[in-house]
């Protein structure tokens, strides 16, 4: 599907904005996680466009850690205002009484005092300014985003060849495993008549029990499902890859049945070519899960 591009959970994007006396710079970081996980670092004058920023954010981020930095200057004409914390500052106030009385200490608590403490008096957006700062502010973070999805997908890219090019590997080692399975109850039964032929020198043997024990042999290491369910695994893989919604979780569940099916295929196995072939077979497939962890 032209257009449909993978995603990496890795990237970083940045966007600046600087226009009427209002200057921003908005930076996001990301990093693999299982879920959206938003974690804020802003002036205390955007604590209000908390809830904007974060819709914002998930509107085009689906899965991963998100590190948003902003910083923020604004120097246009009644553009702040200071709101005074009256029940803080009369906790200051009444503690410094106490503190004077217990004691026997001078109170020379001022106003001047009151105005260094902190969170007493905030800076705040006046009401004038904070619809333009909020349209600035969005629009800066959602270039900052488009910018952070460009990385992102340039790396979904690297990151979708080499999972392509590991299943292309994953489909080899498959073909040689089912090359060689039918191959194995023959072997084993040829095996069985010669063991026999030494022990009983020559001597007539039963047929039927050698054969039976030929058939359970057979039934227990047969891996045909397995090497039915891996093939389609490989198909579905490559299909997925051509997606953008939910990838990587798809992906996620994909691995654990492809690692599933490896690993019965190496139990079941009784022969040495395709036990190294079913354990190169797991090796590659947890390259490939270790790939799809950061992947959106």
């Amino acid at each position: 599907m032209a257009g449909v591009f993978m995603q990496s959970m890795t990237g970083y994007g940045k966007a600046e904005y600087a226009k009427n006396g209002i200057a921003l710079t908005v930076e996001l970081k990301t990093v693999n996680n299982r879920f959206l996980d938003i974690i804020p670092k802003y002036p205390r004058a955007f604590i209000g466009l908390d809830d904007a920023i974060r819709k914002t954010i998930q509107s085009k981020i689906k899965r991963g850690r998100v590190e948003l930095f902003i910083t923020y200057l604004n120097t246009s004409e009644g553009s702040k205002k200071l709101v005074i914390d009256e029940g803080l500052c009369s906790e200051y106030v009444s503690t410094a009484k106490i503190l004077s009385e217990k004691y026997g200490l001078t109170n020379d608590l001022t106003v001047m005092s009151l105005l260094r403490a902190p969170d007493c008096v905030n800076e705040e957006v006046s009401d004038e300014n904070s619809e333009k700062v909020e349209e600035a502010l969005i629009n800066t973070l959602s270039t900052a985003l488009d910018n952070l999805i460009k990385m992102r997908k340039i790396e979904g890219e690297k990151l979708k060849n080499d999972i392509l090019s590991r299943d292309d590997e994953v489909e080899r080692l498959v073909g040689e495993i089912s090359k060689r399975a039918p191959l194995i109850k023959a072997e084993y039964e040829e095996k069985i008549k010669e063991r026999m032929a030494e022990i009983l020198n020559s001597i007539d043997y039963d047929q039927s029990r050698m054969l039976q024990e030929v058939a359970i042999f057979a039934d227990r290491t047969n891996i045909d499902e397995e090497l039915t369910r891996l093939k389609s695994h490989i198909a579905q893989l490559r299909n997925i890859c051509r997606e953008d919604i939910d990838t990587g979780k798809k992906l996620d569940f994909l691995m654990q049945e492809f690692n599933r099916e490896a690993n019965t295929v190496c139990s079941k196995s009784n022969d040495i070519e395709i036990t190294k072939n079913a354990l190169a077979l797991k090796n590659e497939i947890e390259k490939i899960r270790e790939q799809v962890q950061n992947i959106e």
